[in-house]
């Protein structure tokens, strides 16, 4: 297959989330008829809520600035699916993943004619040994994972991680996961495994009561990221400097790459692991600073400037509303898409209100949540005017319409919606 030939039959196979099957017996049978790559290299598994994906992006620069050969894995993508597969910072070429999603469909379509599996691999099961076939074929030394959905079942924990982590977790996925913290934190729990060595974030009590009992029961000593760390300034486009405070060594006035006060914890979990791996200090340093994560409080600069979020639960609408607080330019635009299955009126009501305009718009997904739900939320929580518009092409044109250029535009409440609002945005430049 070429490149576009692998996009059409991994799409073929269904919706990444709809068509979601959790389990790792497909995936376990998949990898063994692949010869096992993901044992020709060391993994990392980073699970959680939010912030999973930020301290994948910056565990694998401080790798990288060390001299380690990585490969990262990260989930969803914004545009193209050859970012969710990274080789020492470089997306693969498309190329390169044609060849790979070959070689999985093939041996994927061979179980199934053995009957060793009763349906094809899914979309993400395949594309996680993609990025595994990937990994081994560019003979990367290190596999950074962040887990797509959970973690008990999650295609990534049959990679067998021996270093694991699990930043915060929250409400999120419930039709998967669980209706409570704990039944969720039991799921992300499972990637904690006997003979790992796991490092956890700071959780809510529920969830780390949960997290405490599953490392007795499997015999691991789990690794607190309980550094201390002093704020020491902050850029007014919200890049905090920092002084991190180890068990092991001290981290002076580190500049973070990535924007928001949140991002200061996940630091702390992406330092503890690289100190289990034994990264030097110096690379340590040089990797938070220059770590990036598009779509996660990305600013652009126009006039007005952009600020786009993923922001798609509200522990994320939580951390989008405290940087906007503190650091958005005023008049505030909010354009907002969501999906139908997220908590649509606690996002809102967090942040709604701090909008002075707020555009809504659908996303192109199955998924979307339609106008028709969002306006009810809009118009109980905004204090500004509400504009409702039919897609994303729509809603830039009306923000601009209607946003000075000293003022913000602000995208987020999916990261689907961030993919689809990227492109045209950077295209103003």
């Amino acid at each position: 297959m070429n490149f576009e030939a692998a996009v059409s039959y991994l799409l073929s196979l269904g919706h990444e989330t709809l068509a979601i099957k959790l389990g790792l017996r497909n995936t376990e049978l998949l990898l063994n008829a692949l010869d096992n790559p993901e044992r020709a290299f060391q993994s990392v598994q980073i699970a959680g809520t939010n912030g999973k994906g930020s301290t994948a992006v910056m565990l694998d620069s401080i790798c990288r600035a060390a001299g380690i050969k990585t490969g990262l894995y990260t989930s969803p993508h914004l545009v193209s699916i050859t970012e969710r597969i990274k080789v020492s910072g470089v997306e693969i070429t498309h190329e390169e993943f044609a060849a790979c999603a070959t070689t999985v469909r093939d041996v994927s379509e061979q179980l199934l004619r053995d009957k060793q599996i009763d349906a094809l691999p899914t979309f993400f099961e395949q594309v996680t040994a993609i990025a595994l076939v990937a990994f081994r074929n560019a003979r990367i030394e290190l596999a950074i994972l962040e887990t797509g959905l959970g973690g008990r079942l999650d295609s990534t924990t049959a990679a067998n991680a021996r270093l694991v982590a699990i930043t915060p977790i929250a409400m999120d996925h419930e039709e998967y996961l669980g209706s409570t913290l704990a039944s969720i934190a039991a799921e992300k729990a499972a990637i904690i495994r006997t003979g790992v060595r796991a490092v956890l974030a700071t959780q809510p009590p529920e969830a780390f009561e949960v997290l405490l009992q599953h490392c007795e029961e499997t015999g691991v000593v789990p690794i607190f990221e309980d550094s201390a760390h002093l704020i020491e300034d902050a850029t007014s486009d919200g890049r905090f400097c920092v002084t991190f405070e180890s068990a092991r060594n001290r981290y002076e006035k580190v500049s973070l790459g990535l924007r928001g006060e949140h991002q200061i914890d996940n630091a702390g979990v992406a330092i503890r692991l690289a100190e289990l791996l034994q990264v030097p200090s110096t690379a340590i340093i040089a990797g938070i600073s220059d770590a990036t994560h598009p779509g996660r409080l990305e600013l652009i600069p126009h006039r007005p400037a952009f600020l786009i979020d993923g922001a798609h639960n509200p522990a994320g609408a939580e951390s989008l509303r405290a940087y906007l607080k503190e650091f958005a330019l005023r008049p505030l635009t909010l354009v907002f898409g969501a999906m139908r299955d997220k908590q649509l009126e606690q996002i809102g009501e967090i942040l709604f209100p701090i909008a002075d305009l707020l555009v809504l718009t659908t996303v192109s997904n199955p998924r979307s949540a339609t106008i028709d739900m969002l306006d009810p939320i809009a118009r109980r929580f905004t204090r500004g005017r509400v504009l409702n518009t039919g897609d994303s092409a729509e809603a830039l044109q009306v923000a601009l319409a209607n946003t000075p250029g000293t003022g913000m535009i602000c995208v987020a409440g999916s990261l689907y919606l961030v993919g689809e609002m990227r492109p045209p945005i950077l295209s103003l430049r």
